[in-house]
């Protein structure tokens, strides 16, 4: 089945490669819509350079953490959400008749491989980052941020499948998620602690975004910590990520369940 899917990227990423210059003028603007975030929140450090008790160093450390995994499901897993236009076409009961799970299909059917663009500006802000914060780098803290960058991919792509999921009750819902999703990223490029409470109770704990990287890097660093978190939260990131990923996969199934197509 893996090898199959493999296939099937492949077959995907040399169509898009027929159109060279389109494929690189998207890949950089890819590339610089998330350099543009960063230095956003670059120019915002400057006149703020203590953001909720952290320094410029220990913020571009969280946006690193909670962009590269954000960036690497957007490339392998966000086309999930285009389910809405097979539902709304009727395209999904072929999805349905092939040997492959849905999901699947359609993650390779729409992969679209210049979405890497934002890889690597965020990979690039992390390395800074990781010259710049006070940690002792050894085998158990690089253990840590590999264990992060997991989760928090793992994370992000449960909820762009329980996002796309919405799909098999309303089709036309796919801005509202995106609410969710890429706003949902947006606010975790800053401290939780700076939010309002009820910002930090949906998107932080009840989705929950804050074990991508505001947890890993209570952990790792110990930055001011007006929450309250307890450090050694940062080793529930992989039961989270699990937990977060069953529930989604189990909606997804449910909406499938439901499927009624569209009678045509």
């Amino acid at each position: 089945m893996l090898r199959l899917y493999g296939r099937l990227l492949a077959a995907r990423i040399r169509s898009d490669w027929q159109y060279r210059t389109s494929f690189l003028t998207l890949l950089f603007s890819q590339a610089l819509v998330i350099t543009l975030e960063l230095i956003t929140v670059v120019f915002l450090l400057r006149l703020v350079p203590d953001l909720g008790g952290w320094s410029t160093a220990e913020v571009v450390f969280l946006y690193g953490l909670a962009t590269v995994p954000f960036a690497i499901s957007d490339v392998f897993v966000s086309a999930v959400e285009r389910v809405a236009n097979y539902v709304r076409e009727g395209t999904f009961d072929v999805v349905l008749l092939r040997p492959l799970p849905p999901l699947l299909q359609i993650s390779a059917r729409e992969f679209q491989l210049r979405r890497a663009g934002k890889v690597v500006p965020a990979v690039g802000a992390l390395v800074w980052a990781t010259t710049q914060v006070d940690i002792q780098w050894g085998p158990t803290s690089l253990f840590m941020v590999a264990l992060a960058l997991t989760s928090g991919t793992v994370i992000y792509s449960a909820l762009w499948i329980a996002s796309a999921s919405a799909a098999f009750w309303t089709v036309n819902s796919r801005e509202a998620l995106n609410a969710v999703t890429y706003g949902g990223q947006f606010a975790n490029q800053y401290p939780a602690h700076v939010y309002d409470g009820w910002i930090r109770a949906v998107l932080g704990w009840g989705i929950p975004l804050a074990f991508v990287a505001y947890v890993p890097v209570i952990g790792l660093l110990g930055p001011a910590n007006p929450l309250g978190v307890p450090r050694w939260l940062v080793f529930a990131t992989p039961a989270v990520a699990a937990i977060a990923l069953t529930v989604a996969l189990a909606l997804w199934r449910f909406g499938i369940a439901h499927y009624r197509s569209t009678g045509s």
